[in-house]
């Protein structure tokens, strides 16, 4: 394990991201450290070697505690228990059965330097604080302990699919991978197969039966093998990872060669190919990580040589190269700069087949290479020699006239403005123009035109303005330094503007692409649903890409294409979209798979998960796309299948929630029906037992023994109808009988209804004479508003008096129910119409909570209006407006 402990000086050439990368690492020094015992199947001794440490560490004085650990009976890994603390399990209790488990506040309030904390894949029992132990783990990492975990290479969660496909069985326990990304300290406990299975074999790793079937189904010397190579090459990763990031931290150069790394360098040369297979079989005898880069130095390449530079890269990429284009005028120390920063232990270029004048000079980008590679070794490659006439010409050659001739028409207009101005200064003044025209050749018409301008201006400088005139005969000498100056300081600026003018053209190319992806990405993430997602996909491929979209999401095993507007959909290209679908990997034009569509399809993919498939028809009519062009292509895919995802994990966490919030209602509605049925039942039993245990009861007691069960059992009429009621309006099974009814109707069938509980007390009626029939369903409003009267004879004092109150109102038809009873919270006058809602209230009182949800819904399918408020003096007031027949609507 490579220590973080470094000096600030260390950090001052390194590059910004890795300072933050400092911070971040000063930041979890303050957790605590985890070391994982890793191994590739259960009986390799994770377990044994974890313990072994620690009771090294007890040794070395350290305070360590066993949080947890699991010895299935193996009497030597018992053994190693003796003498260390062991923190005492918790039990939970599940369904009548006890589970013992780590108590996690009792290693917290213990806190020692050091917790074991065996089986880091372990599901916790339902009723644990947290439902894997690793998150267990966490906790106690973020109090700032250390702790020992085991874990086997099946339960990471990235190679679940792997271990699957080899041993046929599905894990259903696993851990992020990045558990062990960011654990401190690996420790590979390793056993060769012959001696685990002679363990397996002798009853130490499973007992019994259990060890039968292990050694039929998982423990077979195929499997195993495959785990264990899986399990070191996973470790020999996370090692050179951690040599990779104290690299970067300590700001070493490099290379170390911890773990092989090739770069391969192409050109737009035909044998670049062979260079790339080269580099193939070479990282497959390194088991190396490799690279191909193009260094693109020149905007003067033809399209052929592109073509060939794109169909390279991407043959390298389907080798499992990291393929890439970079840019910059110094081809050699491009490389060694890409070299160095990525690790690279071995660069591999082509042998030059001539050389030129430039290359005599300063010697040929392989020697330039060999010079600076420092420790990196550098493999030359000799192409077929066939492959040498196949070099196409430089494209300054093959470039339209054109532009060389304009070069010449600003030669001559050159010439003839400093004919004009010749008399008033001196010929070397001249030639100050002449290299204006120089510099104005490179930035319109690029380096060949200007070099071109460059030579011809010192021609035509000598022959009209020195003299002898009209000859190129020199009679000062002075003026052949003139020449050599003025063309060596073209040629040079001509080198420096062309240079300058690519420079700007690469900013402005990667300009628009950030700017791209960057307004792709912010659109997206405000993006709340799918057809928000598709719309903003067709508005920016259509502005970046000039082309047309169809977006295919994936809905089980189909297809269903979201939109076309002007796409080209015929039943061969919908069999091409399905064929990514399935493979995950782009076809169509540009490619090489099913190239005959008529556009490109790119899978829209998150890892392992496939949300669809993006068809692009491009206005673009070459052999394929761009390489730049692809790679935004490919941003773009992986922008929006992220969105997707995020969208459909929000609405799966909405429907979650929903879910649980209706765990809750069910819980609830459970708790309150069995308290509310059972109440009455016992009134009804204790007044009907004691009318037949007691024979000589007077009439009057009797009586009251009756009216009480009645009144009981009216309530439980009404409790039983307010579920009924409710359950029909869930399944929208309510249908309004909607006739006009007089109001004084309504509340008259309604006191009447309440006449044993209101007997006692006052009830004011205060009903307009001028009242028009509403049109109602009588018996749903009758449940209304008798759910109203029981609220307020529940809720307020029995001597205090009830007032039903009902006018018209603008276009309604008002009825008040106003009681003097503890009012309503003002937080809570807009949720007591929620379904089991209740009013925290400071007495004891009963209800389901579904009484005035269900009102509500009955007077919003009248479309009317229900509302609560505070009554001045104290209480509440209810009101329940019912819109009035068109007839009797005030104009």
């Amino acid at each position: 394990m490579l220590e973080q402990n470094h000096k600030n000086n260390d950090l001052n050439h390194s590059a910004p991201e890795v300072f933050l990368e400092v911070a971040a690492s000063e930041e979890l020094r303050k957790k605590g450290k985890l070391k994982i015992f890793f191994g590739y199947s259960a009986g390799v001794g994770k377990t044994y070697a974890m313990l072994s440490a620690i009771r090294r560490a007890k040794e070395n004085g350290i305070d360590a505690a066993i949080g947890y650990v699991e010895t299935h009976g193996r009497k030597e890994t018992e053994g190693l228990l003796d003498g260390i603390e062991i923190i005492p399990r918790k039990t939970v209790v599940y369904k009548g059965a006890s589970i013992p488990e780590m108590d996690l506040d009792a290693v917290l309030k213990r806190r020692p330097q050091i917790a074991v904390v065996d089986e880091l894949a372990h599901t916790n029992a339902p009723g644990s604080r947290h439902l894997k132990r690793f998150q267990d783990i966490e906790e106690l990492l973020a109090s700032g302990i250390d702790v020992y975990t085991t874990l086997n290479i099946q339960h990471l969660e990235g190679f679940n699919d792997v271990v699957a496909r080899i041993t046929g069985i599905v894990m259903k326990e696993t851990v992020p991978d990045r558990i062990m990304d960011e654990a401190d300290e690996i420790e590979v406990a390793d056993t060769p197969i012959g001696e685990l299975l002679q363990r397996l074999k002798d009853g130490k790793v499973y007992l019994g039966e259990q060890a039968a079937l292990a050694a039929q189904n998982f423990f077979n010397e195929g499997n195993l093998n495959a785990l264990r190579e899986i399990t070191l090459r996973h470790a020999a990763q996370l090692v050179d990872d951690q040599v990779q990031s104290y690299l970067k931290r300590r700001a070493i150069s490099g290379p170390w060669p911890a773990r092989e790394r090739l770069l391969v360098c192409i050109t737009s040369h035909p044998a670049s190919s062979e260079l790339v297979r080269a580099g193939r079989l070479l990282a497959a005898g390194f088991d190396a990580q490799w690279f191909v880069v193009y260094i693109n130095n020149s905007k003067f390449i033809s399209e052929i040589n592109r073509d060939r530079v794109m169909r390279t890269l991407q043959m390298a990429e389907q080798l499992g190269a990291t393929a890439l284009t970079l840019s910059g005028y110094h081809v050699a120390q491009e490389i060694i700069n890409y070299a160095r920063s990525n690790n690279v232990t071995k660069i591999i270029l082509g042998k030059p087949l001539k050389r030129n004048l430039s290359d005599l000079l300063k010697g040929t980008i392989v020697d330039q290479v060999v010079e600076q590679s420092g420790d990196i070794d550098v493999h030359i490659i000799t192409p077929k020699k066939n492959n040498k006439m196949q070099v196409e010409k430089p494209a300054i050659i093959k470039k339209s006239l054109s532009r060389y001739f304009n070069s010449i028409l600003l030669v001559i207009g050159i010439s003839l403005f400093g004919g004009v101005i010749q008399a008033r200064l001196a010929p070397t003044n001249l030639a100050m123009f002449y290299l204006l025209g120089v510099v104005v050749a490179a930035i319109r018409w690029g380096r060949g035109p200007s070099v071109f301008a460059a030579l011809l201006s010192v021609l035509v400088f000598d022959f009209f303005f020195v003299k002898p005139y009209f000859t190129f005969v020199v009679s000062d000498t002075q003026y052949i330094f003139t020449f050599a100056a003025l063309l060596i300081v073209g040629l040079i600026i001509s080198r420096l503007t062309v240079r300058t003018r690519d420079q700007a053209v690469d900013a402005r190319a990667r300009e628009a692409q950030a700017t791209a992806l960057y307004n792709l990405s912010r659109y997206l993430t405000a993006a709340k649903d799918i057809s928000a997602i598709v719309d903003i996909v067709y508005t920016h491929f259509v502005q970046t890409f000039h082309s047309r979209v169809a977006v295919f999401l994936k809905e089980g095993a189909s297809l269903n294409l979201q939109g076309n507007p002007g796409y080209p959909i015929t039943e061969h290209e919908k069999a091409v979209a399905t064929w990514v679908a399935q493979n995950k990997q782009a076809a169509g034009w540009g490619t090489e798979t099913l190239s005959a569509s008529v556009a490109q399809y790119v899978p829209l993919k998150t890892g392992d998960n496939i949300f669809g498939v993006l068809g692009i028809k491009f206005d673009y009519l070459g052999e394929r796309l761009p390489l730049d062009e692809r790679r935004l292509l490919e941003t773009f895919a992986t922008q929006i299948a992220l969105a997707i995802e995020r969208v459909l994990l929000v609405e799966e966490a909405r429907q979650m929630q929903l879910m649980r919030e209706k765990e809750i209602m069910q819980t609830a509605l459970f708790d309150s029906i069995s308290h509310d049925l059972k109440t009455p039942l016992v009134s009804i039993q204790g007044s009907l037992s004691d009318m037949l245990e007691n024979k000589n009861l007077e009439e009057r007691s009797k009586q009251a023994h009756l009216e009480t069960a009645y009144e009981e059992t009216v309530r439980m009429n009404r409790l039983v109808n307010n579920l009924l009621d409710t359950a029909r309006l869930e399944a929208g099974a309510f249908k309004l009988s909607l006739k006009p009814y007089e109001v004084r109707d309504l509340v008259g069938t309604v006191i009447k209804e309440f006449e044993v509980p209101l007997k006692d007390r006052k009830v004011t009626v205060k009903i307009s004479s001028d009242l028009p029939d509403v049109v109602m369903d009588f018996i749903l409003m009758a449940k209304v508003l008798a759910n109203i009267i029981d609220n307020a004879i529940k809720y307020s004092p029995f001597n205090l008096p009830i007032d039903i109150e009902s006018a018209v109102a603008d276009d309604y038809v008002e009825i008040k129910v106003l009681d003097r009873g503890l009012g309503i919270p003002k937080d809570d006058l807009e949720r007591i119409f929620d379904k089991f809602y209740r009013v925290k209230q400071p007495e004891n009182f009963e209800g389901t909570g579904l009484g005035l949800s269900i009102c509500k819904r009955i007077v919003d399918a009248h479309k009317g209006k229900i509302w609560a408020e505070d009554r001045t003096g104290g209480g509440s007031i209810f009101t329940i407006a019912l819109p009035l027949s068109k007839g009797h609507v005030h104009e």
